[in-house]
């Protein structure tokens, strides 16, 4: 027997997802392909009236949802198979990344009255829904809530409007996504609130976010860039995919030693898909070094988005960059090679080369880049803390970073400009 959901896109019906036999097919409805501004929702699922196999459709839909224990959970909650990803779209895929909305046949579309329809949570509810997300990741099941975002971490979509936070109620697209402290990562608030302050002070563009404090509990919001003003002052949809939805490759692939995508496929899908694609591309570039020079480790595919806001997609905000390499608990290993080395103490001025061929960019120019970011960097990360207006200046996790950044850049600086530097290993650099 076959089950379906009908897969809207802002406010029109673009297809129909089918679950056959514990596989998922997917098929534009052909209304929307005969639209003239009709759009594909996934780079992965080009406008065609031939329905996508699962092999096919599954990356995209499968990657809006949490991953590992979050989704586990979800599934427990629902009483549904953790492997299904139909029944847990159909639980959740209300309010999801980008501007899709999942809806069973027939049912109709909820259109927000209002800008601020939100169930505004007091200081104290703020805490309980913070104590109850590991337990119930995006408060699923909850007062008809269907919220989704992927991830391994908790967070939950949310109305902010300065001052009071909210749930989103009757079809109302959240604003910002809320990000509680990662269990794993001790101060990981403070930790992600500084790399994404020092992101943006860095001119890289990264989501707008900021560290809240109620009672005395500390979490990030952060705006969602999928998320727009229209002229009436009602928030809009935007759409979005993450680079492995893009590149069609499953949730549960998103590491490179996994067999997801590597640095060369992220710039060839940015070059494809984006026009005019050298900003982007440079943009890119520039992520990937931050991310290196900081110690974030996690920086995979799915860490990486296009954001479809105009007639061509472009590279979207740098989001979720925190240092992993603080935690000496958290792997050494970078989630994508650098050249042909995972580990940051291994990576020598040949293996920059390499990743800049595979980036597709001059080794000359590419170098020049890396060595102005490694020594603007460590200045800015001082700045940034030496200002007295900033909440995180203070904070021994600030200076722990600093501290990485500087040994990192001074490293890196050294292997670019020392041909002596080559040969050698990094004596006692383990990270």
């Amino acid at each position: 027997m076959a089950h379906e959901l009908e897969v809207w896109l802002f406010a029109r019906r673009v297809g129909t997802l089918t679950l056959v036999d514990g596989r998922l097919s997917f098929c534009y409805v052909p209304a929307w392909l005969s639209q003239s501004g009709a759009v594909a929702l996934s780079a992965s699922l080009p406008l065609q009236a031939e329905p996508f196999d699962d092999r096919k459709a599954r990356p995209f839909f499968a990657g809006l949802l949490p991953e590992g224990h979050l989704r586990r959970l979800i599934a427990q909650q629902f009483q549904v198979s953790n492997q299904n990803d139909f029944a847990l779209l159909e639980h959740i895929g209300g309010e999801c990344a980008g501007a899709v909305t999942f809806l069973g046949p027939g049912q109709a579309l909820p259109v927000p009255t209002r800008n601020d329809d939100a169930q505004w949570l007091s200081d104290d509810e703020v805490v309980a829904i913070l104590d109850e997300l590991p337990r119930r990741p995006m408060l699923a099941g909850k007062d008809g809530l269907r919220l989704s975002l992927a991830g391994a971490q908790d967070k939950l979509p949310v109305v902010f409007d300065g001052a009071r936070i909210g749930l989103p109620r009757g079809g109302t697209p959240s604003s910002h996504i809320l990000k509680p402290v990662i269990h794993a990562a001790p101060d990981s608030v403070i930790n992600e609130g500084f790399c994404m302050a020092l992101a943006e002070a860095m001119r890289l563009k990264p989501a707008k976010s900021k560290v809240h404090l109620v009672l005395d509990r500390s979490f990030l919001l952060v705006e969602r860039y999928d998320r727009a003003i229209d002229e009436e002052g009602y928030r809009q949809r935007l759409h979005q995919e993450d680079f492995c939805q893009a590149l069609g490759v499953a949730p549960e692939l998103k590491y490179q030693n996994e067999g997801g995508p590597d640095l060369a496929q992220c710039f060839g899908l940015v070059r494809h898909a984006t026009r005019p694609s050298a900003p982007q591309v440079l943009r890119l570039f520039d992520y990937v070094i931050f991310n290196v020079l900081i110690g974030n480790h996690d920086a995979h595919a799915k860490n990486f988005s296009l954001l479809y806001s105009g007639k061509t997609p472009v590279l979207a905000p740098f989001y979720d960059t925190l240092s992993t390499a603080v935690y000496p608990t958290l792997t050494p290993k970078m989630a994508m090679k650098i050249g042909s080395r995972y580990k940051f103490s291994e990576v020598q001025a040949r293996h920059w080369d390499q990743f800049a061929e595979g980036a597709g960019l001059a080794r000359a120019q590419a170098k020049r880049r890396i060595l102005e970011l490694a020594k603007s960097l460590p200045t800015t990360a001082r700045k940034l803390q030496s200002d007295t207006g900033h909440s995180l200046a203070g904070h021994a996790m600030v200076e722990r970073i600093i501290a990485l950044i500087e040994q990192r850049c001074a490293l890196t600086i050294q292997r670019l400009t020392d041909p002596a530097a080559e040969n050698e290993e990094a004596a006692g650099l383990s990270a």
